[in-house]
């Protein structure tokens, strides 16, 4: 199958993530693994500056961070040609303690062929290069969480 054939998800929404959907449209008849990353909102932070948090809040310029995401999914494919489907969702908006914030997950026949590798490429990527930002809020105060990211010429 051609690349451009294989399913491909990649949103910003305010809705719940829906895995089961997700991964039944990453799915094709010769899926037999899929991998799949999920990052939730942490209410206690102990590892560095231990702390609480009451809630997040997501913002993203969705038009270029949908399109970060597509060439998120287009790297994937290029390092990894076994991978079948790629979802890629970044949930916005306010989301408190225990709530899935994002979701990788990529689909192949085999666990073998890197999809573990993929996904972890897919979050790891995503947090370099789309363009989302994130509000702490604590009992403390509230900040913005400040990315590692300095964008290179042509990115």
């Amino acid at each position: 199958m051609q690349p451009s054939s294989l399913p491909t998800i990649f949103s910003i929404t305010e809705d719940e993530i829906d895995l089961n959907d997700l991964v039944e449209r990453i799915t094709l008849t010769s899926t037999g693994a899929a991998a799949i990353f999920t990052g939730m909102v942490r209410g206690e932070t102990k590892r560095g500056d231990e702390h609480q948090t009451e809630y997040l809040e997501y913002e993203a310029y969705i038009p270029m961070a949908e399109e970060k995401m597509k060439q998120v999914a287009d790297e994937i494919r290029a390092r990894w040609d076994a991978i079948e489907g790629i979802a890629i969702v970044q949930r916005i908006g306010k989301l408190y303690p225990k709530t899935p914030t994002v979701l990788i997950a990529c689909t192949a026949a085999h666990r073998d062929t890197g999809v573990f590798e993929a996904a972890r490429y897919g979050i790891d990527r995503l947090k370099e290069i789309v363009p989302i930002w994130k509000k702490e809020v604590s009992p403390s105060g509230e900040f913005w969480v400040e990315g590692e990211y300095m964008p290179k010429a042509g990115e």
